[in-house]
């Protein structure tokens, strides 16, 4: 019954959403466009023992991602070892020279990792992909959660659903564990960005700063927030939401203006903190996925918990010619790309289309991987007051404090197209709650 009634509170809590400002923006054409993210109410539930196997295994598997950024910014023993190809390296457009030799605060580098998962039909879960650069996405469910619990309190007091409004405490515990003395503050590029509400509402949480890049200033090594008077004061951890390229226009991309002029200088000092560290996108590429369970075999000495999809590598010739021989059944991805772009199906091209990739393959073999369509399971969606089913998501969010923590939740994302498998945000998707039951 209180199920019930919280699902017939789904458009006033997607009203709410809008008053609050819950949107992301995408660009398209050069133009911005901002647009609300829609909410379901029918939640993904998932029992505590079946979280219980997934934290174990997105622990494991974040361990062993932090040990690989350290590993190929400094020794490179795993590439010496023969366990991963140098291209995998060098030829990643997430790879940074300038992050050789740069060791983060306490050796942590992805302090918030975005790991999407899909469980099959049979109910194996599948790991997609690793987010360790800048994902976002926890403050959907964060609003929705609370905005819901006004709606339906009867709900949450009769069910034993995690409480998933310490996602907060869990990101302060992450920052507080790397700062090196100063203030917290969330670096935003401002009101533009996708992601902007994000940004606002985890400052607003967290009690952290919301800063852009006109408001820091490094001096003397030093990183330095500008306060409302005028006055100086240190920074020690920046929660930066500002991709690699665009950080320090010192040190990377000279055009940029919306980075802070030496901030990286001040990083690879170790006189302040940048969650995530820059170079990260080395670990995320979609080509270094295939690796990972050999990393973590590599580093731990230990089985993967969580399956990756079923994928391969045309840049290895046995696996091209798998490609070749079965394209129609498998989904092509640029590994470079995010979002849910550069995402194709062998079976939904032309026969020119078709052609014209195979080329493309055959020219470019180390910039697409190649994975079996997993049939993952639908959730149920209310569509225009009608209960039908769509393919759904899981981020979950795992954080490097003291030790990896698992938030007790996730963003589920969902396909609005019932033939579609893409259930990201900037294709259109909408997103529901995830519950974790307590015992």
């Amino acid at each position: 019954m209180d199920r019930l009634q919280l699902l017939e509170h789904t458009d006033t809590v997607n009203e709410l959403l809008a008053r609050y400002g819950v949107k992301f923006g995408i660009y398209k054409n050069n133009t911005f466009h901002e647009q609300l993210f829609p909410f379901d109410a029918i939640p993904r539930v998932i029992e505590a023992d079946e979280f219980e196997y997934l934290e174990k295994g997105l622990k494991q598997r974040v361990v062993a991602l932090n040990m690989f950024l350290k590993d190929i910014y400094s020794k490179k023993q795993i590439v010496k070892d023969g366990v991963i190809p140098e291209d995998f390296i060098f030829a990643s457009s997430g790879y940074m020279v300038e992050c050789e030799g740069v060791n983060p605060v306490k050796d942590v580098y992805s302090h918030i990792s975005g790991i999407d998962l899909v469980k099959g039909k049979d109910g194996t879960w599948y790991i997609l992909e690793d987010n360790l650069r800048v994902p976002s996405g926890a403050s959907y469910p964060m609003i929705a959660r609370d905005l819901c619990r006004r709606s339906s309190p009867g709900t949450f007091s009769d069910l034993k659903i995690e409480d998933n409004r310490n996602y907060a405490q869990l990101l302060r515990r992450t920052m507080d564990n790397v700062n090196v003395g100063g203030h917290s503050v969330i670096l935003t590029p401002g009101r533009y960005n996708a992601a902007y509400f994000e940004h606002s509402y985890l400052a607003e949480k967290t009690g952290a700063h919301l800063v852009n890049g006109s408001e820091l200033t490094v001096e003397d090594d030093k990183l330095y927030f500008i306060t409302a008077n005028g006055t100086k004061e240190r920074v020690g951890v920046v929660y930066r939401r500002i991709s690699d390229e665009y950080l320090d226009p010192m040190n990377f991309n000279p055009e940029s203006l919306i980075g802070i002029p030496h901030i990286y200088d001040v990083f690879r000092k170790g006189n302040v903190a940048l969650m995530n560290a820059p170079g990260n996108g080395v670990a995320d590429d979609k080509g270094i996925y295939y690796f990972v369970p050999k990393m973590i075999k590599y580093y731990l000495g230990e089985d993967a918990i969580l399956n990756n999809a079923p994928t391969y590598l045309p840049f290895y010739e046995d696996d091209y010619k798998y490609v070749i021989e079965n394209f129609d059944n498998l989904v092509l991805k640029d590994v470079a790309e995010a979002g849910g772009y550069g995402v194709v199906f062998g079976n939904k091209m032309t026969k020119q289309e078709k052609a014209d990739f195979l080329d493309l393959l055959k020219a470019e073999p180390r910039r697409f991987i190649a994975q079996e369509v997993i049939d993952f399971q639908d959730l149920d969606i209310i569509d225009n007051g009608l209960q039908v089913p769509r393919k759904a998501d899981l981020r979950a969010f795992v954080l490097m404090a003291d030790e990896p923590l698992v938030w007790k939740s996730g963003l589920t994302r969902f396909s609005r197209n019932p033939d579609s498998f893409i259930v990201n945000s900037s294709q259109g998707g909408g997103f529901k709650d995830t519950w974790v039951l307590s015992r």
